[in-house]
This record gives C-alpha cells, structure tokens and sequence, in this order.
C-alpha cells in the first residue's frame, strides 16, 4: 500500500492530485488550514483512504500529528510540498513590502517545507520514496511586485536541489504547474478575470508522471512534461 501526505489539500492542484492518487489506491493524509473546507473537500474520498489533519504547517505539533498519521498508515512513499502563502494582494513592490508578513511568507513556503521533511525523512528513505515541492515560474523569472513569493519559492527549490544531491536514493522533484485557474491565482490578480488560466487538474498527469515513472530528480516544468508525454 502506497502512502502520500499532501498539504495544501482542501483545493486547487493539493485536492486535484489527492484526488488522481486516491483513484490509484493509495492512502493519504491531507492537511489544509479551514477544517470545514478540508472536510468538505475530501468528502467523496474513501474514509479508508483517507487521514484528515487541518492546521497550520507551521505548527510544529501539527506537523508531529501528521508524521504519526503516516506512521500508522504504514510508512511514507510520498511527501508533496503544496501548502504556500502568497503574501499581500495585491503584491507589493519589494520597496513597500511589510516584512512581517515576509517572514510569513518564508515560513510558510520554506521554512515549514523544511520542517516536515526533516520529520519524515527516514520515513522515506526507508521506503526509497520521492518529495515533490511545488514551485512556481515566480522562482525563477523576474516580475514586478514578486519579490517575496517568488523569492520564498527560489528558496524552496534551492533547498530541494541540494536535497537531491544529499538523498540520491530518493526521487527529488521541484514541480512548476505553471498559471492555474485557483484561489491563490485569483487572489494575485485582484479584481482580473483568470477564466482562461488551465484548471489544476490539467496538470496532475505531468506531476503523476513524476511520481510514477521516478525520472532523475531535478527541477520540471508541467507544460515541458505534458509535450513529452503527447510526444510518445
């Protein structure tokens, strides 16, 4: 029995992708801030499948809970980074940046990543498993009042490079889903209309194609692994 714990899983690409494993058997824990949106997110999900675990990623008790869920699952073969906080919409421009809500960004995207690999690494590499952290185009392209996001998801794949190095008996994977149709998107462009961002669920076969055929770990882009499989 494969086991995955994914946070960020109430909705957009965390909910979609619980969703694709779900239907391939496997059992998950799922984390998400809003308890009733985590709930109601996860509803036509098997219970048998299924640990449920609202909260804060930055809680470290929160993080404990969701390490012992997998433990009494069996073990850990997957741990998917998706939880992110985008800071202040609109963005701000890094001269007008409130760094308290910096730090917020950074602890969220980086710093709780960290952490809850750091909990469940030997679970891991006992099961010879594979992590995903979700990255963003904001890590490595330059855009106007990005400064704190895209700088936290810079951070986030510089920590998963190095990771990969470290851990070569794991599969170690920064995903880049690109534009989406989400909250996270809608809230990055106030007031704009996103109707003709991708859905995420059009992009969960590039990350199971990640997760499933376990190619060298490295940093990959949605669109890159979709024109690959189309291509076959």
């Amino acid at each position: 029995m494969s086991v995955a714990l994914v946070t960020g899983a109430s909705r957009g690409l965390g909910l979609a992708l619980a969703e694709a494993l779900a239907a391939r058997g496997w059992s998950l824990v799922l984390d998400a801030r809003n308890a009733r949106d985590l709930a109601a997110a996860v509803r036509r999900l098997s219970p048998e499948q299924v640990r449920v675990l609202p909260g804060d990623v930055t809680d470290p008790d929160h993080r404990a809970s969701m390490r012992c869920a997998t433990v009494e699952l069996g073990g850990l073969d997957l741990l998917v980074n998706n939880a992110s906080h985008l800071g202040p919409s609109p963005q701000p421009r890094l001269a007008d940046y409130p760094l308290a809500e910096l730090v917020r960004v950074y602890d969220v995207d980086v710093h709780a990543p960290l952490a809850l690999l750091q909990s469940v690494l030997p679970d891991l590499v006992a099961r010879q498993g594979a992590l995903v952290n979700i990255s963003s185009d904001a890590a490595v392209e330059s855009y106007p009042g990005w400064g704190g996001y895209g700088s936290a998801k810079a951070a986030l794949d510089q920590l998963t490079a190095v990771l990969a190095l470290e851990e070569p008996g794991l599969g170690v994977y920064s995903f880049d889903p690109g534009d989406m149709r989400t909250a996270m998107h809608q809230q990055a462009f106030p007031g704009e209309d996103i109707s003709d961002r991708p859905e995420p669920a059009s992009v969960v076969p590039a990350l199971l194609r990640l997760i499933e055929q376990r190619p060298p770990s490295g940093r990959y882009r949605a669109t890159e692994l979709l024109a690959a499989s189309a291509a076959r």
